[in-house]
């Protein structure tokens, strides 16, 4: 397993190994930028002023969320509202019970006119994705999803792809309706 390591926060740290003082210049950088993000998004979602700070919070530290609510309360909005603030491609999966690994990373897929095999990259190839309703599939689909997230690359057939940067996924859970879910690792 490699580590990945983000260059956002390297970056406002000074050079040397041994002087871990944060260069003024670059922080102040970072900080107009994320308030750009935030005044942006607060012109199109309106009163989740903790959700929107937890997910800068989380994408700082190239994490994920998961979050557990209600239909209804603007989730997919904020996830799709990131993306468009940031010029982020934008992707949303509805988990289910039937829903397959290949569905969420791809699939190798023969190309008759072409005589050849082709690569059909799922909607995990977003730099934003929303996993609504995660805990609806079987943990086989889980663990492909939490594979992409850990890794932040997917195998299809023989090949290795990597991830956009950044890559971030929200995933959601109805904490009402728990008939036909699966519990999802801790």
């Amino acid at each position: 397993m490699k580590e990945h390591k983000s260059k956002t926060i390297r970056n406002i740290f000074k050079k040397k190994e041994d002087d871990l003082r944060p260069d003024i210049k670059e922080v102040l950088k970072y900080k107009q930028i994320l308030n750009k993000i935030k005044e942006e998004t607060r012109k199109i979602v309106v009163g989740q002023e903790n959700i929107v700070n937890g997910i800068i919070r989380a994408l700082l530290c190239e994490g994920h969320v998961l979050l557990e609510g209600i239909p209804g309360i603007a989730k997919t909005l904020i996830i799709r509202t990131f993306a468009t603030v940031t010029g982020g491609k934008y992707s949303r999966i509805q988990f289910t019970a039937d829903l397959l690994p290949s569905d969420i990373t791809g699939l190798v897929s023969y190309n008759k006119e072409r005589d050849q095999f082709v690569v059909v990259k799922g909607p995990i190839f977003a730099n934003y994705v929303i996993a609504d309703e995660v805990n609806r599939s079987p943990p086989k689909t889980e663990s492909a999803l939490l594979e992409a997230m850990q890794e932040r690359q997917v195998t299809i057939g023989n090949n290795t792809y990597q991830l956009p940067n950044p890559f971030f996924v929200m995933a959601t859970q109805n904490p009402i309706e728990s008939s036909g879910v699966y519990q999802l690792p801790e």
